[in-house]
């Protein structure tokens, strides 16, 4: 009988696979980066064809290193950034143009043309247009690339996030892989319903995107699976996929906030905080999005209130990168731990225009308050402030949208290792900050999913006796300190903005 579930992670920067006990303990994993194409200012492209390749490699790295086959796991769940959007020819299995990431802001101009639609775009989706979501992608590359639209008549073209991508390739591929995806990544898209959790034909009349280039949407827990695994792929067994969620919403699973009014930010490329409302579906209006949290049958969602932020874990990857003042990730917490404080500097990397609670595509980042006496480690700190001020917008935004006070925030993701950020976030918050044992809860939620699914587990009791918390941290700032800190780092935000050339 089979003892684990898997769970692929594809992820903006790289793509693992892990496997959990039925205690939700990690038995291995196998994680790889891919490459970061970036042909002009404001594009981000990924290759689908390495992502699928990447996929593979992991699932067959962790096999290897837990001395596991296929035949030792119950099911497979996906999970997956979001937004990002590929088109390719399911006859071949070759994609018509490069994925676009969701940091992508190409279709600006498409975005803006559609701002006198802003008021349907919120009611129907829970989204306001911006360059963040698949649909105005999707529309550019439909403009843009020579070929797709016919292709896309002539049944040659389909369209999915990553999730569809990879479960296409996982069961079959051009072999008969099957064209789905979940609730929560095609409500990303700007062409799903949010009550009907269906494709609306005049959202896709709005983006001139033919119906038939898209998955069919299906429950993010699948008592029927999506489909088996290929005998011949990498798992190298016939194994059920059946579980599917974008990353954050299986993050909120992996932290079992699975009742209403619990929530979760997750650390990674961005930030992402989650505060599940249940089945009651709360408008924002502060500048958050309603977003299906999950669903686990076609007649039951749980919705969520979110905060999306662009740039954080990848502004470290900037300093590491573009500025060269660090040499791994790992090494900012040093750095910024050998200061005080930010010797007076500010960062607002809005390198890919704000997200929530601003929705500013037109802001850029900015460093303020700099004299001689800043050195690297003041810009690092900033930068991890910067993480803190952002999520602490997003706190106060879901705050007043949902009345709902947090008394602590349970955190994930891959800089949650970074003990000084942690307990940056908790002094400028004013709230304590716990981290599970299971850091990466993100491939833990896919996997519960998946093993709710095949009855791996009985219920959500089930997870919830799994969380345990690994370290607590306490705010140690004065409510003085905290709000002059963010009132500086607000009037930062205000130079960000309008920054987009004419």
């Amino acid at each position: 009988m089979p003892r684990y579930v898997g769970a692929v992670d594809q992820g903006t920067t790289s793509t693992r696979f892990m496997v959990f006990d039925r205690q939700g303990r990690e038995i291995a994993r196998h994680q790889i980066e891919h490459t970061q194409i970036l042909p002009q200012a404001g594009w981000v492209e990924h290759d689908p064809l390495e992502i699928a390749s990447r996929v593979d490699e992991a699932i067959a790295g962790a096999l290897w290193r837990g001395q596991l086959t296929g035949a030792d796991l119950a099911a497979i769940g996906v999970t997956n950034q979001r937004e990002t959007t590929v088109v390719w020819n399911p006859k071949t299995g070759r994609p018509w143009y490069n994925a676009i990431v969701w940091q992508d802001t190409r279709s600006e101009r498409i975005v803006q043309a559609l701002e006198p639609r802003r008021d349907l775009l919120r009611s129907r989706t829970g989204l306001p247009p911006a360059t963040y979501f698949s649909a105005s992608k999707l529309q550019w590359i439909l403009e843009n690339v020579d070929g797709v639209r016919a292709a896309a008549e002539r049944g040659e073209a389909v369209f999915g996030t990553i999730d569809t991508w990879v479960i296409w390739n996982l069961t079959g591929g051009k072999d008969g892989g099957v064209h789905v995806t979940d609730v929560t990544n095609a409500s990303r898209t700007l062409l799903m319903d949010l009550r009907t959790c269906r494709w609306d034909d005049e959202l896709l009349a709005l983006f001139n995107v033919p119906r038939a280039m898209l998955p069919e949407i299906r429950p993010s827990s699948a008592g029927v699976p999506y489909g088996l695994t290929r005998a011949g792929g990498a798992v190298a067994a016939e194994v059920p996929v059946c579980g599917a969620l974008g990353d954050q919403q299986a993050a909120t699973v992996g932290q079992v906030c699975l009742s209403p009014g619990e929530a979760k930010n997750t650390y990674g490329t961005g930030n992402f905080m989650l505060l599940n409302t249940g089945r009651d579906i709360v408008p924002s209006k502060a500048g958050l999005l309603t977003t299906p949290c999950y669903s686990r049958d076609e007649n039951d969602t749980a919705y969520a209130l979110e905060g999306s932020i662009a740039v954080t874990g990848s502004a470290v990857q900037w300093l590491r990168d573009q500025i060269g003042i660090i040499r791994t990730a790992a090494d900012i917490e040093p750095l910024a731990a050998s200061v005080p404080d930010n010797g007076g500097v500010y960062f607002v990397p809005a390198f890919s225009g704000l997200f929530a609670p601003y929705w500013r595509s037109d802001a850029r980042g900015v460093i303020v308050g700099l004299s001689r006496f800043n050195t690297s480690a003041h810009l690092a700190r900033a930068t991890l402030e910067a993480i803190c001020f952002q999520t602490r917008a997003v706190l106060d935004a879901m705050t007043e949208d949902s009345g709902v006070r947090l008394d602590v925030l349970k955190v994930d993701g891959g800089a949650t290792v970074n003990d000084t950020l942690m307990q940056l976030q908790a002094d400028v918050l004013g709230v304590p900050v716990v981290r599970p044992v299971v850091a990466e809860t993100t491939a833990l939620g896919a996997a519960y999913f998946a093993g709710l699914a095949v009855g791996f587990w009985d219920g959500f009791d089930d997870l919830r006796r799994n969380w345990q918390a690994d370290r607590q941290w306490e705010p140690g700032w004065s409510e003085d300190q905290r709000q002059s800190a963010y009132g500086a780092w607000q009037r930062a935000v205000e130079r960000s903005l309008g920054w987009i050339a004419t």
